[in-house]
């Protein structure tokens, strides 16, 4: 009786074994964080809340980044191996096979593009397919080629709420870009302090993260507090521009000093503990003054 029991259930639980790893291959949150800024930029460029535009632009987003993700394990699969972070990903332990992945990656990418294009533009089509090959095929290959991989990486990071402002609008206007200069900023800070704390891990594979001539030191503290410091005056264009008002602007300068304090601290200790406190604060202050913007604009 016990083992009819097992020969039963094996295949539906082989199955949802199966589901749980393509799930991870999506990196869930990092493409739910995605979403967030298509929907941030849709809602300052619509000017009120359209719950089924905003769960559109978001599914789009997802998909499309989903798609950006899987392309980036697929050519970090052997990288992978050699980091404990990345170690028990599916595709470093052979839970799926690359055919599996690509053919995922492909079918999410279509379909995201072809829901961005169809329900709103193609404006907005052509630039997430944009943003999924700067990060998939430039970015990835770059990180064991140069630091200047970041600048890149910040490319299509900084795109989301564009996205969502051009799919709002259908134009590529200069509130677009003044969102997408705030985002492409704070990836600066959030990328290399995470590469700051990941390291020893990114040498493993080879990763060159941290700035050129710089590691861990304060030449790279000095950069990271740089950007963050011009986060301060982007964070004002939104009001200087009657994108938003007052209220938002007031609370964008206050995260942006307590996010540069984060970084003096980083300046005078070039500790690891800095640089993870620098890395926290960078996933609070972004949604913060994102979510300040669109209350205030609604």
């Amino acid at each position: 009786m016990l083992v009819e029991k097992v020969e039963k259930e094996l295949p539906a639980l082989l199955v949802m074994t199966k589901v749980k790893h393509f799930f991870r291959l999506l990196k869930f949150r990092l493409s739910s964080t995605v979403a967030f800024s298509s929907a941030i930029g849709y809602m300052l460029g619509e000017g009120h809340l359209e719950f089924l535009n905003v769960l559109f632009i978001m599914l789009g987003g997802f998909l499309v980044t989903g798609s950006a993700n899987i392309v980036n394990q697929i050519l970090e699969k052997d990288l992978d191996k050699l980091m404990k972070r990345t170690a028990q990903r599916p595709l470093p332990t052979g839970a799926l096979s690359v055919t599996e992945a690509a053919v995922f990656s492909f079918i999410l990418g279509i379909a995201g593009i072809a829901l961005l294009a169809f329900y709103f533009n193609t404006l907005t089509a052509v630039l997430a397919l944009m943003s999924l090959i700067l990060y998939g095929f430039v970015y990835t290959p770059l990180k064991r080629i140069s630091p200047i991989c970041v600048l890149v990486g910040a490319i299509p990071g900084g795109l989301p709420p564009l996205l969502g402002w051009v799919a709002a609008t259908g134009v590529v206007s200069i509130e677009a870009w003044i969102l997408f200069g705030i985002q492409f900023t704070w990836q600066f800070p959030h990328f290399w302090a995470i590469a700051w704390v990941l390291d020893d891990d990114y040498k493993r594979a080879g990763f060159k993260m941290l700035p050129m001539e710089g590691g861990k030191n304060l030449k790279t503290a000095f950069q990271i507090m740089t950007y963050t410091l011009l986060l301060i005056p982007l964070s004002m264009l939104p009001l200087q521009f009657g994108m938003t008002g007052k209220t938002s602007a007031i609370i964008a300068v206050m995260c942006g000093v307590l996010f540069l304090a984060q970084t003096l601290y980083l300046m005078q200790t070039c500790s690891k503990k800095a640089a993870m406190s620098i890395m926290f604060g960078s996933f609070l202050y972004l949604p913060i003054v994102q979510i300040a913007l669109v209350l205030d604009k609604l």
